[in-house]
Order: C-alpha cells, then sequence, then structure tokens
C-alpha cells in the first residue's frame, strides 16, 4: 500500500548509505520519485523471477531476501535493516530479481522507481559512488556466505551467528552473555543453509558442551572464548 510522506524525507535519506552526503539539490530528485510503502508480517515484496520495477530502502522493519531451490528448501541470503536498500542491482540492469524478498515484521519501505531513478543517474553522476559502494558491501556479504556455506559446517555456523549477537555486548564480558535470536529457529536454518531438525542438533551440541544454554528464542552464551574456537 502506498502513503504520503509525514516526515523529512530529505533529511532521512541524508542518514542512508546509498544517499549519505549528497546536497539538497541532488536529494531533491529523489524525494520527487520516492514512494513510500506499508507491508504487513510475511507479506511478499516480491518474488525471484518477477520483472525489476525498482528498489528499496526500509524505513521501518526487517526484510528477508532468500532464495528456493528446486525441492523447495530456503537460503535466506540476506536480512535488510532500517535504512539499509535491496534490489538496487537488478534496478540497474533491468533483469528479473535474482531472489525473493518478504518481510518479517510490519515493515515500511522507501521505493524508488527504475527509469526514474536511471534518468535521475544521467544528471546527477555523483550518486553513482554511493551506489557502487553500496553494492561493494553487498557483494562483500554473499561472498561471506559463500564461505560460510563452503568451508564451516552447520555447528561452526550457528556458533558464527551467537558471536555475532555476541558482538554487540561489552568486549569485556566473556561468561553469561544472553543474546537474542532475531530470527525463528525456521528462518534461522534458512539462514545457516540447514533444516530446523540439524539446527536443533547443532542447539543441542553446543549446549551439552556447556557453550549455551537456551531457553526459548534467548540464548545464553556462557564461554564466548571457547565458543570462538569450537569445534
Amino acid at each position: 500500500m502506498i502513503q504520503s510522506f509525514d516526515f523529512d524525507l530529505n533529511e532521512w535519506l541524508q542518514t542512508t548509505l546509498m544517499f549519505r552526503g549528497l546536497s539538497q539539490s541532488q536529494l531533491n530528485p529523489l524525494v520527487e520519485i520516492a514512494q513510500l510503502k506499508s507491508f504487513n508480517k510475511g507479506e511478499i515484496i516480491f518474488q525471484q523471477g518477477n520483472e525489476s520495477t525498482g528498489f528499496f530502502i526500509v524505513k521501518k522493519g526487517r526484510v528477508k531476501i532468500s532464495n528456493l531451490s528446486d525441492q523447495g528448501k530456503e537460503q535466506i541470503l540476506h536480512i535488510i535493516e532500517e535504512k539499509d536498500n535491496f534490489a538496487e542491482v537488478p534496478a540497474l540492469d533491468g533483469k528479473p530479481f535474482p531472489a525473493s524478498a518478504a518481510t518479517l515484521e510490519p515493515t515500511e519501505l522507501i521505493f524508488f522507481p527504475r527509469l526514474a531513478f536511471l534518468n535521475l543517474l544521467y544528471q546527477h553522476p555523483d550518486i553513482c559512488l554511493n551506489l557502487l559502494i553500496s553494492i561493494s558491501q553487498h557483494l562483500r556479504h554473499l561472498t561471506s556466505i559463500i564461505e560460510e556455506l563452503s568451508f564451516k559446517d552447520v555447528n561452526q555456523r550457528l556458533a558464527d551467528y551467537l558471536l555475532k549477537l555476541a558482538s554487540l555486548k561489552p568486549l569485556k564480558e566473556q561468561k553469561n552473555i544472553v543474546v537474542n535470536l532475531d530470527l525463528n529457529k525456521g528462518q534461522l536454518a534458512a539462514r545457516l543453509g540447514t533444516i530446523p531438525a540439524t539446527l536443533s542438533r547443532s542447539f543441542y551440541r553446543l549446549s551439552s558442551a556447556g557453550l549455551i544454554k537456551i531457553e526459548g528464542l534467548q540464548v545464553t552464551i556462557l564461554d564466548r572464548e571457547r565458543l570462538q574456537e569450537f569445534p
């Protein structure tokens, strides 16, 4: 559903990676083509293979980017957070969306239509540099996923995921660090490239080793140093 803006979009865009550092004269035409769209939790934004219509920046909420195998297995490629952008590559090359996008919670997106945005790039080439930086970051993220799936087993991937959540805590804390899973276990399995049953076994193995304690979606890391060295 498209809505009108009830906030200063110029000011907000300057806080995003995509448009940080741009002048008001460069931001004004972007604001003119931008659209605010709202989605419910679990709503599909676009599906893999759909025609590319433009790209998005998350105003509020979270979005998962994922692919489905021929056997129907989901692999979550990225979780897009507030002020992050996505789908800019198909917006540039005009090819179909290479993955699907769906909301993980009620979400608001800033949408930039493809053809209107391309016209602005010709007029304001400074935007291209920000765009290249954003695409480079996404490429690095995808490269890390490939390395993770190729060289680490599920236990190591889970340990890395928990350590990433723990990295938001003070470094002096090494034991009894409480983190909250930001995905349910089905989604987390898809993020780690496995199935829920295998993920449950990995949680059990880390728990049995005395490295973590699990209570629903809350995990206590009992020893961060040992978890870093696991297995």
